[in-house]
């Protein structure tokens, strides 16, 4: 279910993307079209040329505004959360990094099954024991 709704929403990112760059290429030949008469093949090609590049421009602008906004700094007290909270910083900022680690966890903890159930029965059995006094 959730393998079909991923690939319906896949094709459906792919049918925006191609409608839009159908829609590109069109206005593009519309605005050719009308100042080849004028200004020649040429300096048609060249105004052409250059919104494409001032719409890229444009768009790149807004893209980086976006991304500057989501990097906010959230003072020292955020970064106080332990070994937990610095692993999910760390998989935060480098995503790749943290998928290679999981993949490579992974295959290791399938040709080690004692190592896995070693560390599970550990994750389960650190909420019932009770720590050492001192």
């Amino acid at each position: 279910m959730i393998v079909e709704k991923t690939l319906a929403a896949l094709a459906a990112a792919a049918a925006i993307a191609a409608a839009a760059a159908v829609s590109v290429v069109a206005a593009s030949f519309a605005l050719y079209a009308v100042l080849e008469p004028r200004v020649g093949a040429a300096g048609a090609a060249a105004i052409l040329a250059g919104v494409a590049a001032l719409l890229a421009l444009i768009l790149g602008l807004v893209v980086a505004r976006k991304a500057e906004g989501k990097h906010h700094d959230r003072g020292p007290e955020a970064h106080d959360v332990g070994l937990i909270g610095k692993v999910m910083d760390l998989a935060k900022e480098k995503p790749m990094l943290a998928a290679g680690v999981a993949v490579a966890a992974g295959i290791f903890a399938l040709r080690n099954p004692a190592v896995l159930t070693a560390v599970i029965s550990a994750f389960v059995a650190g909420g019932n024991t009770t720590p050492p006094k001192r």
